[in-house]
């Protein structure tokens, strides 16, 4: 990624919360733990009670608690949102995904091997269990989907009788969405391990959003000692985050009426300041420690 990439996360900061700041548009982004994924967050809190279904059956422990990912489907309010993962960090604007036709759930595949038939040591495999395989498996670190109840209810109602399975919510959502699945490019949702497994497809300069999701690559617990992790452009974009994190210049500044961005973008916060947390206190809710 180039250097530039970091001055240009500047753009993106105004650019997602001018999004978030609008009726029927959000991004959005679910927490939980011992404060393991809390760096770096200012955002509208709501607290969940979470649907926890059970260490045992996953490829990762806490993915027994991303079943409550699910309850975004309640926000009504919105006509479409973005989730993102926590371990995500954005780098340019990527408001463009609000304008992507309605009707359809956009991610990113979750592989090159989804396209070719090449396949990974360690590529996500469909569980048998749940029934026929998706054209595509998709990850659900970025996803751009609408709200509804109706939706909400059919996704629960799935849930009751679709057993735990390795890769929890995200094999859920691909069972559920693969009829209107609809793919996203790589560099809306750049899976780190994509530099070990297919470096020929990377274009590091035109990723957008960087998901830290292999193991050892979280920049707030990075040592570089877990496998792939001396790599020199894991450094980079490990580097990358931390300097997005200590520019003071991102951070929002509180006024009377409202959050000031710059001297120019004022957000609004009716209701903003009353839906926080009582200043200084977070509520942290008990889940397995994030890898």
């Amino acid at each position: 990624m180039e250097p530039d990439k970091v001055s240009a996360a500047t753009k993106a900061a105004k650019s997602l919360a001018k999004a978030g700041s609008l009726p029927n548009r959000a991004y959005v982004t679910f927490l939980a733990g011992d404060g393991d994924y809390w760096k770096g967050v200012g955002c509208i809190v709501r607290e969940i009670v979470p649907d926890d279904q059970g260490q045992n059956k996953f490829a990762w422990a806490y993915y027994a608690i991303n079943y409550s990912n699910l309850r975004m489907w309640e926000y009504v309010e919105h006509n479409k949102m973005v989730y993102l993962d926590a371990d995500v960090q954005v780098f340019e604007n990527i408001d463009n995904l609000f304008d992507l036709p309605n009707g359809y759930f956009y991610a990113e595949m979750d592989c090159f091997c989804e396209v070719w038939p090449e396949q990974c040591p360690d590529k996500v495999k469909w569980p048998q269990e749940l029934g026929s395989e998706p054209q595509y498996y998709f990850n659900a670190g970025v996803f751009v989907f609408e709200p509804s109840f109706s939706t909400y209810a059919d996704l629960l109602k799935t849930l009751e009788v679709t057993p735990p399975t390795a890769y929890a919510e995200q094999d859920l959502l691909n069972m559920v969405f693969k009829d209107i699945y609809m793919p996203i490019l790589p560099n809306y949702n750049f899976l780190v391990a994509m530099l070990w497994r297919h470096p020929e497809e990377i274009e590091l300069d035109k990723v957008k959003v960087v998901h830290y999701c292999a193991s050892g690559s979280k920049p707030w617990k990075y040592t570089g000692k877990e496998e792939n992790m001396d790599r020199e452009d894991i450094k980079m974009i490990v580097k990358n985050w931390w300097d997005i994190y200590d520019d003071e210049t991102l951070d929002f500044e509180r006024n009377k009426d409202g959050l000031v961005v710059d001297e120019h973008t004022e957000v609004e916060t009716v209701g903003f300041m009353a839906s926080l947390p009582e200043a200084g206190v977070i509520h942290y809710i008990a889940a397995p420690t994030a890898a």
